[in-house]
């Protein structure tokens, strides 16, 4: 994480990914998403924390849009 969002964002963008797990779980059933669903938020994040809040909200909302948006960006 540090290599993403640095030494200071790193601890915030963890605690943000554990804020997903517990999302995911809620709408899913499932207890964690993928590492493809992880890696699609981190690449639409852009490297900062708002991109990183951004791609949560559409990955809960829609894993499948946020996959979109990770591939239009690779």
């Amino acid at each position: 994480m540090s290599a993403v969002f640095g030494e200071a964002g790193a601890d915030r963008a963890l605690d943000l990914l554990e804020l997903v797990e517990l999302a995911w779980h809620d709408c899913y059933g499932e207890r964690t998403p993928s590492d493809q669903v992880i890696d699609d938020m981190l690449v639409v994040s852009d490297g900062t924390l708002d991109g990183l809040v951004a791609a949560a909200h559409l990955g809960i909302a829609d894993w499948r849009d946020l996959r979109v948006a990770a591939d239009k960006r690779r």
